[in-house]
């Protein structure tokens, strides 16, 4: 499914699930196609993200709402700063709301942070990528949001590149089986997929060197000094990736090492939103 597709079902669902058989509290206390304005107001300083989806949710809420957007996604903004006016149908524009200010808050924390990791490495020609530790259903909107930050997107799915991780290894009997399996897989059903291999120790690898067949190693877990080794031995034959206990506050002495990709699951399992509130005018 195409991203269009994708963020049409995403607001279709998300607006059955909060409206039901309808918006009581404003059909109650609303005179019916009384008209208003109301702006989104930034209440944080960070990097703004979510404005073309918020967009499209305003036109499949009500397609006559009339939208000005000031700010565009990837700006910094500022505390004050006012992203965008609507104005029309005020139950329109309530019914519209909550979802808009969700996904961008969401989106703004994921991509504020990112900014800032980014900006925290610049010089070190290491990137940072996200990963699959995403909330359900909402997963194109928040690795979107990593690259309106300036990071890059790691795999999306399970589909679209073999990455072998330790449990695969265990179960296959070890890296020289899985990786030969993986070979061999891709080459039965005709696919032309990546592959990625995850090592615990040097000792792995080397195995791994040895063997071949990997287009990216992740070096899982390793410390600054073991990362720093591996990076060496590898010496640019493979595309090499970090991850595990990389946070904020030591991405950059792992960026240090050489290696040139970091992995944070961080950057969308546990962002903090970026508040912002949608006021009348």
């Amino acid at each position: 499914m195409d991203e269009k597709n994708l963020l049409d079902k995403f607001i279709q669902d998300a607006l059955r699930e909060d409206i039901g058989d309808g918006d009581h509290t404003s059909l109650s206390t609303i005179p019916a196609g009384k008209q208003g304005s109301a702006r989104l107001l930034i209440k944080e300083d960070g990097v703004v993200a979510g404005v073309e989806v918020a967009l499209e949710i305003f036109k499949a809420v009500d397609p006559e709402l009339e939208v000005e957007t000031l700010i565009r996604d990837g700006q910094q903004v500022k505390v004050g700063d006012v992203v965008l006016l609507v104005k029309g149908k005020i139950y329109s524009i309530l019914t519209a709301e909550r979802l808009v200010l969700n996904t961008m808050q969401r989106m703004s924390g994921i991509a504020t942070t990112t900014r800032r990791i980014m900006n925290s490495l610049e010089g070190t020609g290491t990137k940072v990528l996200d990963t699959r530790k995403t909330t359900p259903n909402m997963r194109f909107l928040e690795k979107k949001a990593v690259k309106i930050g300036g990071g890059e997107n790691h795999r999306f799915g399970l589909y679209d590149m073999i990455l072998i991780k330790d449990n695969h290894v265990d179960y296959a009997g070890g890296i020289k089986q899985a990786l030969g399996a993986a070979k061999n897989y891709l080459k039965e059903k005709n696919k032309y997929l990546q592959i990625e291999i995850e090592v615990r120790n040097l000792s792995e690898l080397r195995e791994v060197i040895d063997e071949g067949g990997a287009d990216r190693i992740l070096l899982d877990n390793f410390d600054y000094e073991q990362l720093k080794q591996a990076v060496d031995l590898v010496a640019g034959r493979f595309v090499t990736e970090a991850s595990g206990g990389i946070t904020e506050g030591n991405v950059l002495e792992y960026a240090k090492t050489g290696v040139d990709y970091i992995s944070m699951g961080a950057l969308t399992h546990s962002v903090k939103s970026l508040d912002m509130s949608l006021k009348a005018i």
